[in-house]
């Protein structure tokens, strides 16, 4: 990761920032400065791709509220050196939003949270670590009711519900099995059909 020149005292200074050079990238809020996240892997990408084309086709989620790499959420600062927004790998955004982001597809803290919020985990304990514990509690510190973890690795997804304050497990899915959701009872998709890879 590289990081970038400016500095920002808050997360509304930041949202104010006008280099558009500095927007156009993925850069996490980091102890006020700007890092530069690094591109996706074509795996991970996929993944998440293909989990949009499954919710956009199911015909419960309208394709619209569905987006890939595309969205950013304020989170708070639970820790030192936890980032104060994040780039989910995807996002099923509430029909609110669409009004709430026409300046700009971030969710801030006063905003609803997301219905769904997945993260395609990457390779290496501290990727790991970041989905698993420090997304984790950012999340479910501002209210998003599911959370999925896909690991491309396992072939597995975890469905995480809110329950309270913290995230309670639903269920590990692989193969076959049917994914469980909360948010989305009438989904029918399973861990085998995300990560079929067939070119």
């Amino acid at each position: 990761m590289t990081q970038a020149q400016a500095k920002f005292p808050t997360f509304e200074a930041y949202l104010s920032y006008s280099n558009d050079m500095d927007r156009e990238r993925r850069c996490e809020l980091i102890n006020g400065e700007l890092v530069e996240l690094p591109p996706e892997s074509e795996l991970n990408s996929w993944i998440g791709r293909a989990l949009f084309l499954f919710l956009a086709n199911s015909g419960i989620i309208s394709p619209r509220l569905v987006v890939v790499l595309g969205c950013e959420i304020q989170v708070p600062i639970l820790q030192p050196k936890d980032s104060a927004n994040r780039f989910p790998d995807l996002v099923v955004l509430r029909q609110e939003h669409l009004q709430l982001t026409q300046k700009r597809l971030t969710i801030t803290l006063d905003m609803p949270p997301p219905r769904l919020i997945a993260e395609v985990v990457s390779p290496g304990k501290t990727n790991r670590d970041r989905d698993s514990l420090h997304k984790r509690s950012q999340y479910a510190a501002i209210g998003v009711p599911e959370y999925w973890l896909l690991d491309p690795v396992a072939q597995t997804v975890m469905v995480l519900a809110l329950e309270g304050k913290d995230y309670r497990e639903i269920g590990v899915f692989s193969g076959e099995g049917a994914i469980a959701s909360i948010e989305f009872t009438e989904l029918k998709l399973t861990a085998g059909q995300i990560f079929e890879t067939e070119i």
